[in-house]
């Protein structure tokens, strides 16, 4: 991580980085225990600033190929919570800490999360995989739908 890490952003690495290892388990958010890429980062909203600000609903493993009606429910709630980062995303360089949304489908919602650990990796959750810190590839970065920060402390 780079020295002009902001305390609040290392918080969020270090806290990102103890999930690894955790289990891929689809809806949940438990540390060591198992978790989906929703849960992760819902597990370091927790971790480091207290109470979720809303419940997650239930959403299945293909909710995103299933939207018919424009909507972006991840997107949205990240919205409600996230600070935005604005600007072209193909000059956008990701800042330690960031929540990266990512699409696989120009037509479809944005389906994953991740948070950044700097400009050139990310640590996620994925189906069939554990928690892990992995490189922001050129793959991930065309398919980078929305970028946001986690908001200050209350």
């Amino acid at each position: 991580m780079d020295d002009d890490v902001s305390p609040l952003a290392g918080r969020i690495v270090a806290e990102a980085r103890a999930w690894a290892g955790t289990p891929y388990r689809h809806q949940a958010s438990l540390k060591g225990v198992g978790c989906d890429c929703l849960g992760l980062l819902r597990g370091v909203w927790r971790a480091v600033l207290g109470p979720e600000p809303e419940e997650a609903p239930p959403y299945a493993a293909t909710w995103a190929e299933s939207a018919l009606d424009g909507a972006d429910p991840l997107v949205a709630a990240a919205r409600r919570h996230l600070v935005p980062i604005t600007g072209p995303l193909n000059a956008y360089q990701p800042r330690a800490g960031d929540v990266l949304l990512f699409a696989f489908r120009a037509h479809l919602p944005a389906k994953h999360c991740a948070i950044a650990t700097g400009p050139a990796a990310m640590i996620h959750a994925h189906a069939g995989a554990a928690v892990t810190e992995v490189a922001l590839t050129p793959w991930w970065r065309r398919h980078l739908a929305h970028a946001f920060r986690f908001p200050d402390p209350p």
